[in-house]
């Protein structure tokens, strides 16, 4: 590959989060901040992760792919089952190897919980009993997500703020555990944080709100051109699959089965890339241990992690 490695010279190992709302300029400035820095980039992107999907999940360029040696890019398929859980397992296994060769490495994406799994841990969610599940999914099952989603907004408004309400199984799960617990889903989440063998450097990339929603609908416009219909129905037989309820294909799917026209489908699919942007910075926000900087200030943002390192 070319990639030379060279050990900085920092006491602790240390792991740059560079994280930051879809469309933002992320892959970029990663390339740069490895190449500086001498180090891989571990990817925290739920969706990239699958090898398939290419396209409509702005994969990394093969060329940029090649600069600098990278993980968790299409290392699985849409047909396996993979959790957050997982992946904090191999994405920290993945940590101490590539730590054993530089002390510094990268950790780069927007899926906020593969964020918090690496940098947090994940909590010990209780065991849901079959009454409560049957009870959830009546609810569904006679009302519709839309009745779900107003359940979850009454007994936790706090996760509410920041799920994915189109995600069915996820608003299912979350109300299903406020059900057994009777707390808060929200109240669940990260209050255990597990101590890591390395210090933490999270850099979080920001924009004005305006600016970042043109880029993502530009980005969306750039995705068409590139094939994305094309690529949603080569797996349109596999829908009901969890990996490919995402942006940018279920509205595809829609369109597929004949309830929207394409025009619709493609601005449903800007107008969800937008929300999502809105609920990663809503998650982020709330995390005092983020530096915040604009992506052209690339320099001030090298000397902020130097600085961070005592480099």
């Amino acid at each position: 590959m070319g990639f030379f490695y060279y050990n900085c010279s920092v006491k602790k190992n240390s792991l740059i989060v560079l994280l930051g709302p879809t469309g933002v300029g992320k892959t970029a400035l990663s390339l740069r901040l490895a190449k500086t820095f001498g180090c891989a980039i571990v990817s925290a992107d739920s969706r990239q992760v699958f090898r398939e999907l290419k396209i409509g999940t702005a994969v990394p360029s093969e060329e940029q792919l090649a600069k600098v040696p990278h993980y968790f890019i299409g290392n699985k398929s849409i047909t396996e089952h993979f959790s957050a859980g997982q992946y904090e397992a191999e994405a920290l296994e993945i940590l101490k190897k590539l730590f054993s060769e530089n002390s510094v490495q990268m950790l780069v994406g927007g899926s906020m919980l593969y964020i918090d799994a690496v940098c947090k841990g994940l909590d010990d969610i209780p065991t849901v009993d079959a009454e409560v599940r049957k009870e959830v999914t009546a609810l569904y099952n006679e009302q519709g997500l839309a009745a779900l989603q107003q359940k979850l907004c009454e007994i936790d408004p706090v996760y509410y703020q920041t799920a994915d309400l189109n995600n069915r199984q996820r608003i299912i799960h979350a109300l299903e555990v406020c059900i057994a617990t009777g707390n808060p889903y929200s109240n669940l989440l990260n209050h255990t944080r597990k101590e890591r063998p390395f210090n933490i450097v999270k850099i979080g990339l920001t924009m004005d709100r305006k600016e970042l929603y043109e880029r993502i609908n530009a980005r969306v416009d750039q995705m068409l051109e590139q094939g994305l219909l094309e690529e949603a129905r080569q797996f349109y037989p596999f829908k009901q699959l969890n990996s490919l309820k995402t942006v940018g294909y279920r509205e595809l799917f829609d369109y597929f089965d004949g309830n929207s026209s394409l025009e619709f489908a493609v601005e449903k699919i800007k107008q969800n890339s937008r929300r999502y942007a809105k609920r990663q910075l809503t998650w982020f926000r709330a995390d005092e241990e983020i530096q915040w900087f604009e992506p052209h200030q690339d320099n001030e943002i090298v000397a902020e992690i130097k600085k961070q390192l005592s480099l």
